[in-house]
């Protein structure tokens, strides 16, 4: 028995344990002092197993899809002069060509961001190791990623900060490296990244900042943008003092260190020696005041000629470039508001509550639609004033009525008043002669006789001072429908045209003061007639979208019949002490409404004015607004007009 249990004993010492740890044979500390060979086979082991799960994670993680916020832009609006009107969306992204950029921003971005991020492969080990100290310590994992990371992370992963998160942007940004071209990869992260100033892209953050396109930055310009994808609520210097001294150190950084990684020389880096202060305010993408309104017009005016949808509009990345002047917007809004606040007290008069105004601005010569006021506030009153149907324009149809009278002559009258009509080959003087004639007391229209008879205006003078009967009478004597025609013919839209009654010659149709002003811009553009357009052109991915060209001219008045009428309109200009061709609603309309509309040869306007409670469509009377001098708040247009025209 003895002799078994020395055996098994002698058997156990004879095997060799898998790890000599503790080791074997040695004593005191040494026993937990692992050898050389140990030290070296831990690390083998320890590399090849991260070598295996590297493997693993690179097999198993594909390049996904690009995420909805990298794919979602804005739409942006620009003023007639190439101006940022608005950018519209929920991201404020206008995505561009490397060649769209100015090469100095670029440069800056590189030497701030990757200075080798033409040379790597897109990956920094540094940068992922020390997201993985920085989790251990329970700080952010954030920090040292490449260009091509930093790009990843902005189109295909979330921002989140995670390690998980990490080790993706790292395998990802491998496989990126290897399938795109740099120049695909940098353009994505100008595109992406952020700026602050709710700007996503450098093409957002150029507007933002400095009120230009990015290609059109400075090298100076540049270095600033670039300081603030280090982090603009650090850097944007106009949140404050401290603010500001760090984004100028950064940027004289950012200067030098092209200096330094061979992107700018010396000599240029001397030339920027002021830091380039950027707007104090940040581009606002509100449509609120009129801007809410200037893009609904342009936006109904794209899809009508190119065949946009409103899916393709929501997806954005449009730039709609509109015929609407800046300033001229601004005036003919503070007219409008200088005007109501003057003159309409809607706390002590109950008639001057509720009051609307629309106005617009075309440019005779080319249709061009310049201006618009479409009402207190596109965010609070969703109704376009400007473009709205429903509004009797009363007298200031009267025009038309002239128009067609000098343009098809009057039947039932003797000569040479029933022949007064230009054939369009040679001068005559029959426009003026009827023009200038009047109803007779036995009912026939025969030329004045030089005196003025207040019972029995001329057609010249009731068309700017009352004469309502005159008119009506005129309307009938032409032809209801050649009236229609005619006013057809010079701009207005016929669904707007009203039923042809006796009354229609004195204005119950109901056309826009969009409409009004681009008809009155045919009489001031010699009887050649333009539609009215809001947009040049709109580009998507550096194209123009085919289908926007300027609207084709025609001839609707002879020249003579739009000078003859010019001229009787020039008389009620003079009355009210302006130089200008003017036609207005008067004292004998009784209509719910106010209108003026007054044209030079270049700018044709349409102001009209209206009552109406929110969520009722039928328009209140306008007996007393603006006070007893304003009797139905026809005077109140007039003043609009003065005060915008200046």
């Amino acid at each position: 028995m003895g002799t078994h249990a020395q055996g098994k004993k002698s058997r156990r010492r004879g095997r060799r344990r898998l790890v000599d740890y503790p080791r074997a044979g040695r004593s005191g500390p040494r026993r937990w002092l692992p050898s050389w060979r140990q030290l070296l086979g831990s690390a083998a082991l320890f590399v090849t197993a991260v070598a295996v799960l590297f493997i693993c994670v690179y097999v198993s993680v594909d390049i996904p899809d690009e995420n909805a916020a990298a794919r979602r832009e804005a739409n942006v609006y620009y003023w007639s002069d190439g101006t940022q009107m608005v950018s519209t969306g929920e991201v404020n992204r206008q995505n561009v060509e490397l060649d769209q950029i100015a090469p100095s921003a670029v440069d800056a971005v590189i030497a701030a961001e990757n200075e080798t991020f033409y040379e790597d492969s897109g990956v920094s080990p540094k940068g992922l190791a020390r997201a993985m100290v920085n989790m251990v310590r329970g700080k952010e994992t954030q920090g040292g990623s490449t260009i091509t990371q930093q790009y990843v992370k902005n189109t295909y992963l979330s921002q989140d900060q995670t390690v998980t998160r990490k080790v993706k942007e790292f395998v990802i940004a491998l496989k990126v490296d290897r399938v795109k071209s740099k120049e695909e990869i940098l353009k994505g992260y100008l595109n992406t990244s952020w700026f602050g100033r709710g700007a996503n892209g450098i093409e957002a953050a150029a507007h933002a900042y400095y009120g230009i396109p990015a290609k059109k930055l400075s090298p100076s310009q540049g270095a600033m943008l670039a300081a603030m994808l280090k982090g603009a609520e650090l850097y944007d210097p106009a949140v404050s003092a401290a603010n500001h001294e760090r984004a100028r150190q950064r940027w004289a950084w950012i200067l030098d260190r092209q200096v330094d990684v061979g992107l700018m020389s010396a000599k240029e880096r001397a030339k920027y020696r002021t830091f380039p202060e950027p707007r104090r305010q940040s581009r606002s993408t509100s449509l609120g005041g009129q801007t809410g309104y200037l893009v609904d017009i342009a936006n109904r005016y794209a899809k009508q000629h190119t065949g946009l949808t409103d899916e393709e509009l929501a997806r954005g990345g449009y730039e709609i470039h509109t015929t609407f002047d800046k300033d001229k917007v601004r005036r003919l809004e503070r007219a409008v508001r200088r005007v109501l606040d003057r003159d309409l007290d809607p706390k002590g008069r109950a008639a001057d509550r509720h009051v609307q105004v629309g106005a617009a601005s075309v440019r005779p010569s080319d249709g061009a639609l310049v201006a618009l006021y479409g009402g207190t506030d596109a965010t609070e009153h969703f109704t376009n004033n400007a473009d709205t149907s429903g509004v009797p324009v009363g007298s200031a149809f009267k025009p038309f009525v002239l128009a067609a009278a000098l343009q098809h002559g009057v039947s039932g009258h003797d000569a040479p008043v029933a022949e007064a009509r230009f054939d369009g080959r040679v001068p005559d003087v029959r426009q003026s002669v009827l023009a200038d004639s009047h109803y007779a007391a036995d009912g026939t229209l025969r030329p004045a006789d030089g005196l003025s008879d207040p019972d029995r205006p001329t057609l010249r003078e009731a068309l700017v001072s009352g004469g309502n009967a005159t008119y009506v009478r005129l309307g009938k004597d032409v032809g209801r429908d050649t009236v229609r025609r005619t006013a057809v013919a010079a701009g207005l839209l016929r669904q707007s045209m009203a039923r042809l009654e006796p009354t229609f010659s004195i204005g119950t149709s109901t056309p826009s003061a969009i409409r009004m002003a681009t008809a009155y811009g045919t009489f001031a553009n010699d009887g050649v007639q333009r539609d009215p357009y809001s947009v040049t052109k709109v580009v998507k991915d550096g194209e123009a979208l085919p289908g926007l060209t300027r609207p084709s001219s025609r001839r609707a008045l002879d020249p003579q019949v739009a000078q003859e009428v010019t001229d009787a309109l020039r008389a009620g200009g003079k009355k009210l002490g302006v130089d200008a061709a003017v036609g207005r609603t008067g004292d004998q309309d009784r209509l719910r409404s106010a209108w003026f509309t007054g044209f030079t040869k270049d700018l044709s306007t349409a102001v009209t004015m209206f009552r109406v409670r929110p969520g009722q469509p039928q328009l209140m009377p306008m007996s007393g607004v603006g006070g007893k001098t304003s009797q139905r708040g026809n005077v109140l247009p007039p003043r609009i007009w003065q005060e915008y025209q200046g």
